[in-house]
């Protein structure tokens, strides 16, 4: 965290406690959170979006199901030197 804090010699002070603060907030100390964090501030972006509910957006229609024949088909194509791609 020393290292974080070093950074005042080239960021502006009060953004650094800023991010700082919610490096903090988020239980991860690493300089490489609060350099991300401090970007952010510094460019005005925030997590203070709504909130989404994705239980219903990401839902799916039909669940998948494994096909080891499928695998095994596309295993034959590369092997006889057809890439399935």
């Amino acid at each position: 965290m020393a290292d974080s804090l070093a950074l005042v010699l080239h960021h502006d002070e009060q953004a650094l406690g800023r991010a700082v603060e919610l490096t903090l907030d988020a239980d991860v100390a690493t300089k490489t959170h609060v350099l991300n964090l401090l970007r952010r501030v510094v460019d005005g972006k925030t997590n203070d979006g709504p909130d989404i509910d994705t239980s219903q957006a990401l839902a799916l229609a039909r669940e998948a199901k494994a096909s080891v024949e499928r695998f095994n088909g596309l295993r034959v194509l590369i092997v006889v030197g057809r890439h399935a791609s």
